[in-house]
């Protein structure tokens, strides 16, 4: 069985990533879903922004840091929007990375120094017409990523919706996130996360 490190998005970490985690667990996965906001959660991702903002972006990733450093190098890691940041700085820098799971959110890999490991395995979810994943960039590192890599897959769904697997939001789709868990659960069924015997 794998285990993942799961961050949250900018709204906090909400009941939505709770059941996500939990359907992961009732796999026989360990997910930790540590809470990088101290309890606070938010209504816009505007607002979730801001929020970083006041507290800092660098103290965002040093938590996100600090809780790696406590559990075990091999392991998956994975990010909703703003915790893609996190988990693909994490993947791509600590050696022994089983695998990363990107959900609405990808970074050019250059912004952490040095390219993707080709022999990492890792899973980009995001809508095909979400503004955020979309017209900001994410898609285009996302494309870039895949081509780099030996084990990459960029999976679009239909729709406009950001948070779209988040059961506690507005933006929720049930039908997406359906297709999404599907492919999580194989990716993690394959070895993605698990120690070679």
């Amino acid at each position: 069985m794998a285990e993942v490190l799961l961050f949250h998005h900018a709204l906090g970490l909400t009941e939505g990533i709770y059941t996500f985690a939990d359907e992961l667990r009732e796999e026989g996965h360990t997910v930790h879903v540590p809470d990088l906001f101290d309890g606070h959660l938010f209504t816009t991702i505007e607002e979730g922004m801001a929020y970083v903002k006041e507290i800092g972006f660098e103290e965002i990733m040093a938590r996100c840091t600090r809780v790696a450093s406590e559990l075990p190098r091999e392991i998956v890691y994975a990010g909703f929007s703003l915790g893609v940041v996190a988990a693909q700085k994490l993947a791509q820098s600590i050696e022994g990375a089983r695998g990363a799971l990107f959900f609405y959110s990808c970074v050019p890999t250059s912004m952490f120094g040095s390219p993707w490991p080709v022999d990492l395995p890792v899973q980009i979810h995001g809508m095909d017409a979400d503004p955020y994943f979309v017209d900001e960039g994410d898609i285009e590192a996302a494309r870039e990523l895949v081509a780099s890599a030996n084990h990459a897959d960029l999976f679009l769904y239909q729709g406009d919706q950001h948070c779209f697997a988040d059961s506690s939001l507005p933006s929720y789709d049930a039908d997406a996130t359906a297709l999404l868990l599907q492919r999580v659960l194989e990716f993690l069924r394959q070895g993605k996360g698990t120690v070679a015997s």
